[in-house]
């Protein structure tokens, strides 16, 4: 048996632990390929007009993994840390089955459907269970598979920890989703033209995950979405150690239009700039806009360096 594995959405928040997993259980799993332009193409060609680019890159792998595999990997999250997510994760295994129901497309499930602390591991068992694994087995998987996400984004964010407090390039944070900073087609052409303007990225979601939900409890009482609360919390928390931000939003995402209006009028002494990348021109034209940015940034340097004066 072998479990195709989705590189879009979730894949960015949780794939240590989800491979991990599959490793410990002794199952073979794919992994669709990075995205590329074929991958944009035809999950937009699937999608409605009105879905976000991370659900249509969603369809695009999807697609790319049939035929490959014996089920593909579709979580079901509606909660995460007590908080409801984006509904697009809501009913990410029915929009699957509904696009693809002339393909006879078989899921893996995975429900994580509400607040409960223990849900994700019921689901986990649920789904160690349904494909033939002991109890005993699934439990040492499940433990073995959270410590390995754990390492994996406590070390991600001491590296860039280290790149705070020792670089003296301009430092620019990145607030974008996982899903958004993580994906080749959306994130990596502007971490890229970031670095090329010799400016240090620091990226919101690399930031520890419930340090940032509390620190957003003090900026909004009322958002929702854990995701968003990550970001709102990590530019709370890191704010005074960098120089510019930027917010980074796949075209049309709800959750994100507002969040990010939030922090434009909350953050005004500090430079900031929206990107927004959409299926159809991607992320043409950043570099000018950035190349500005930067000028802008160094230019706000200069002024508070002669006001200290």
């Amino acid at each position: 048996m072998t479990i195709g594995i989705p590189r879009a959405l979730l894949y960015y928040k949780h794939h240590k632990f989800w491979t991990t997993f599959f490793d410990e259980i002794g199952v073979d799993y794919i992994i669709s390929p990075k995205t590329d332009k074929q991958i944009v193409t035809n999950g937009s060609a699937l999608a409605i007009d009105e879905a976000c680019l991370p659900s249509k890159l969603m369809l695009g792998h999807v697609e790319w993994l049939i035929g490959k595999c014996d089920y593909i990997f579709v979580p079901r999250q509606k909660y995460w840390m007590k908080y409801e997510m984006c509904t697009k994760f809501w009913a990410l295994p029915d929009l699957i089955n509904t696009t693809f129901r002339d393909k006879n497309v078989k899921l893996l499930y995975y429900d994580v459907y509400d607040r409960k602390v223990y849900r994700e591991r019921k689901a986990v068992y649920k789904m160690g269970k349904f494909l033939g694994v002991k109890r005993s087995q699934i439990k040492y998987a499940y433990v073995m598979a959270k410590q390995a996400q754990m390492n994996y984004d406590m070390l991600r964010e001491q590296k860039q920890n280290a790149v705070l407090e020792s670089s003296g390039k301009t430092k620019i944070l990145i607030v974008a989703h996982a899903y958004c900073v993580g994906d080749k087609y959306i994130g990596e052409p502007i971490i890229s033209a970031v670095k090329a303007l010799g400016c240090e990225p620091i990226l919101a979601e690399y930031a520890d995950e419930r340090e940032c939900v509390r620190a957003s409890l003090g900026v909004t009482s009322t958002m929702q979405w854990p995701y968003n609360r990550h970001l709102v919390g990590a530019v709370e928390l890191l704010k005074d150690k960098v120089d510019g931000i930027i917010l980074v939003t796949a075209f049309p995402c709800g959750t994100d239009s507002m969040m990010d209006e939030l922090l434009i009028r909350k953050y005004t002494d500090k430079p900031m700039i929206t990107l927004t990348v959409d299926a159809q021109s991607g992320t043409a034209g950043i570099e000018t806009r950035l190349e500005s940015f930067v000028d802008i940034i160094e230019l706000k340097k200069q002024a508070d360096e002669q006001a200290r004066a």
